[in-house]
C-alpha cells in the first residue's frame, strides 16, 4: 500500500447508503487517501460533484430514457406500493421476495463490470453498503468491509425479533410464524443465489443470507441506546459507528413566516421513496395544515402533484443534515438514515414505516420511547396531532436526547469509520475489537 490508499465505495443504489458513505470518505479524502464510488449511471455526476472519483455500472439493461438517481427504486417502489397497506408477514410474499429477486437480479447483472472496475481501480480496501452480495468482491482477494446501514435485526439472533416484521421485543408470540413464512417465500430464490454466488467464487453464504460477513470488518449503523439486546454476541470485527452524518455547506433559507411564526417547527419526510405515495404525502400535508404549527416539506420525486398548506414551505430536494438542527420534531418514514441523524441531532420522531426495515425502525424507537409509531394507512388525524404535542412538550424525554445527541456528535461515526478502514488498508488483516 501506498502512503496514499485507494478506498473503493460501493453503496446500494439509494440516497440513504450513498449519503452514509459520503460522510466516511469526505474523512478518508481529508486525510489524504483517494475515494472512489462505484455507482449506478443515473447516479452519474453526483459524487465527482462532491470532489469523488466515480466508476459506473448498471444493475439491469439500460432503459429507453434517462433515468433521474435511483429511478429503477423509485419505480420498483411505486409499483408496489399496494402491498405497504398489508401487515408484515403479508408483505414477505409480495414486497419483500421480489424485492430480493430484485437485489439478486442486479448482482449477477453487474458481476462482471464490478470485477472490470476493481481489477482497474485496485483498491486497498473496498467497503461495500449493501444488503445483498457481489462475488466480485470476495474473488478479488482484496480486504473489504462490510457496512450494515440498515436496521441491525439484519444480523440475525434468536432474541431479537423477525427482520422486516416490526414486532415488538416484548411479545414473541407471532415471531415463529413469521419465520415460517420468510422461510417459504425465499428459501427456494436463496438456494438458487447462494449456488450461482459460490460458483462464481464468492464463497458460502450463511443460510437464508444473502450477504455473509466480511472477514475482515464489518461496521452497524445504529446508537447503542436504541440497539437489540443479543443472546449471541456479534463477532469480534463488528464495530458500531452509531451513526454517521456527512457535512454539507447548505444553508436552508427558509421564508420568514416559517422561520419565526408561531408552533412548533416540523420536518415532514418519507424519504426519496416513501415521498412518492402522493396519497399519503397530501393526506399528512392537510391534517399538519390544519395545525398551528410550521412545517418544512421535502416533497420528493411526485412534488408538482402535492399542494402544500399556507404554513408550509418546502422543495422536491432538502438538505436533510443542515435542516435537522433547527427543528422540533421529525415526521418520518423510519429509514435508518433518517432514524440515526435524528438521533445525532436530538429531535424526537413519529414514525409512518413503510417497507423494510422501517418497521423495525419505527417499533425500536417507539419502545425505546424516543419517538410514537403510527399506523401508517389508519392513523388518526388527532392521533398525529397529539403525538407531536406530547413530543415536544415532554421535557424529560427532551434531556434523554440531549445526552444521546452530544454522546453522538462527541464520537462521530464517520471519523470512527473513516479511522477503522485506514487501519485495514494497512493491515490487510481483520480488525477486532480490542
Amino acid at each position: 500500500m501506498s502512503d496514499r490508499p485507494t478506498v473503493v465505495f460501493f453503496p446500494e443504489g439509494a440516497f440513504g447508503p450513498t449519503n452514509n458513505c459520503v460522510g466516511i470518505g469526505q474523512v478518508l479524502r481529508g486525510h489524504g487517501a483517494r475515494v472512489v464510488f462505484v455507482i449506478e449511471e443515473s447516479f452519474a455526476g453526483n459524487l465527482a460533484a462532491q470532489g469523488f472519483e466515480e466508476r459506473l455500472m448498471r444493475l439491469g439493461p439500460r432503459p429507453e430514457v434517462e433515468e433521474a438517481p435511483g429511478q429503477f427504486w423509485k419505480d420498483f417502489i411505486r409499483d408496489t406500493a399496494p402491498v405497504f397497506r398489508q401487515p408484515t408477514i403479508d408483505q414477505l410474499g409480495g414486497f419483500i421476495a421480489p424485492t430480493w429477486q430484485a437485489l439478486v437480479d442486479g448482482s449477477r447483472y453487474v458481476d462482471d463490470r464490478l470485477r472490470e472496475i476493481l481489477d482497474e481501480v485496485a483498491p486497498d480496501v473496498i467497503v461495500e453498503d449493501n444488503v445483498v452480495g457481489f462475488p466480485a468482491i470476495a474473488r478479488s482477494r482484496r480486504p473489504w468491509a462490510r457496512i450494515m446501514s440498515c436496521n441491525p435485526a439484519e444480523m440475525k439472533d434468536p432474541a431479537v425479533a423477525p427482520a422486516f416484521s416490526g414486532y415488538p421485543a416484548a411479545d414473541r408470540t407471532s415471531w415463529p410464524a413469521f419465520r415460517a413464512e420468510y422461510e417459504r417465500t425465499h428459501r427456494t430464490m436463496w438456494s438458487d443465489f447462494a449456488d450461482w454466488f459460490r460458483e462464481r467464487g464468492g464463497g458460502e453464504l450463511p443460510d437464508l443470507e444473502f450477504i455473509a460477513e466480511s472477514p475482515y470488518l464489518n461496521l452497524s449503523l445504529y446508537p447503542a441506546e436504541v440497539d437489540y439486546a443479543r443472546q449471541s454476541p456479534l463477532a469480534r470485527t463488528w464495530h458500531r459507528l452509531d451513526s454517521c452524518v456527512r457535512s454539507i455547506d447548505a444553508v436552508v433559507d427558509l421564508p420568514p413566516s416559517i422561520r419565526t411564526g408561531s408552533g412548533r417547527l416540523l420536518y415532514l419526510s418519507l424519504g426519496s421513496l416513501g415521498s412518492a405515495d402522493v396519497e399519503l404525502m397530501q393526506r399528512l400535508i392537510d391534517v399538519l395544515g390544519d395545525t398551528e404549527h410550521r412545517v418544512i416539506v421535502s416533497m420528493g420525486p411526485q412534488h408538482d402533484l402535492l399542494r402544500l398548506a399556507p404554513n408550509m414551505w418546502g422543495a422536491e430536494f432538502l438538505p436533510q443534515p443542515a435542516i435537522l438542527p433547527i427543528v422540533d420534531l421529525v415526521i418520518t418514514h423510519g429509514g435508518n438514515n433518517t432514524m440515526t441523524e435524528c438521533l445525532h441531532h436530538g429531535k424526537p420522531m413519529i414514525l409512518l414505516p413503510l417497507f423494510w426495515d422501517q418497521h423495525d425502525n419505527a417499533q425500536r424507537i417507539d419502545e425505546t420511547g424516543f419517538g410514537v409509531r403510527l399506523p401508517t394507512y389508519a392513523f388518526a388525524d388527532a392521533d398525529l396531532r397529539a403525538a407531536i404535542d406530547r413530543l415536544t412538550t415532554d421535557a424529560t424525554l427532551a434531556e434523554r436526547l440531549r445526552a444521546v445527541s452530544a454522546r453522538l456528535r462527541a464520537g462521530p461515526g464517520t471519523v470512527r469509520a473513516a479511522g477503522l478502514i485506514e487501519r485495514l488498508a494497512a493491515a490487510r488483516a481483520p480488525i477486532e475489537q480490542a
